[in-house]
């Protein structure tokens, strides 16, 4: 079958693309250098012909709701317009996510929902590789300023075989949650990358305000119906 990948190039999107071509699919990674803009609709129809399903990874640097939610609900759009199944990644625990990139991934799932193709939606919680961009995102000469978070990170190569999997099916609908086997706080998690790399950094954790910030401090959690997938992040700070 014909995979065509948004957002290729992302953390997820490559495992995508490389799980998707492993499989014996013909892929087909959706840019601008292929003359496909996912942002404007340009080139999609001629991109996507062809193409049994459509496997969205975008992402969008950005706390700004509005520019979130306005991003999000654009490329959901134009995807939806000319998919035969959109199988769309989200986030575990944004449900009445207000403000900031969470509010702009439920304007997404909300306009996935609303439109014409038939649809799946996967939520995972935050990938291993989440700590280690945060310790460059936030380091500030000796200290790493963390907000408080407690999270179950999950391997992203595990969530691209799940959208793979996905992609292969019929649509679902929304599917149960991806989490990785174990609970924690971001904190430790920053502390336990930033020793494989042998730096000295004093890593400190801050409860950020407002409800936003109660939402992560209380955990973006999986709930118990969620499926819990391996490695560790121990594990998978070990095999790299």
């Amino acid at each position: 079958m014909r995979i065509a990948v948004a957002g290729a190039t992302g953390v997820v999107g490559a495992h995508v693309v490389r799980l998707a071509a492993d499989a014996g699919h013909d892929v087909a990674p959706l840019s601008r250098a292929t003359g496909t803009d996912v942002a404007t609709g340009a080139g999609l129809a001629d991109a996507l012909d062809g193409a049994d399903a459509v496997v969205d990874v975008l992402n969008v640097s950005t706390q700004q709701t509005d520019v979130a939610q306005r991003w999000f609900r654009r490329t959901t759009e134009h995807l939806s317009a000319v998919a035969r199944h959109l199988v769309t990644l989200s986030i575990v625990g944004i449900d009445g996510a207000a403000s900031g990139y969470y509010a702009g991934k439920v304007a997404q799932e909300q306009a996935l929902a609303a439109g014409p193709a038939p649809w799946t939606l996967l939520r995972a919680t935050q990938f291993h590789e989440f700590p280690g961009q945060m310790a460059r995102r936030l380091g500030r000469g000796p200290f790493v300023v963390v907000p408080a978070m407690r999270t179950a990170t999950v391997a992203a190569a595990e969530v691209a075989a799940e959208l793979v999997r996905l992609a292969e099916g019929p649509p679902q609908g929304r599917v149960p949650d991806l989490a990785g086997p174990q609970d924690a706080e971001l904190a430790d998690l920053v502390r336990a990358e930033l020793a494989v790399q042998g730096k000295r950094r004093l890593v400190v954790r801050v409860p950020l305000p407002g409800t936003e910030g109660r939402r992560m401090r209380h955990g973006l959690l999986p709930g118990p119906d969620a499926r819990r997938v391996g490695p560790t992040f121990d594990a998978w700070l070990s095999s790299r």
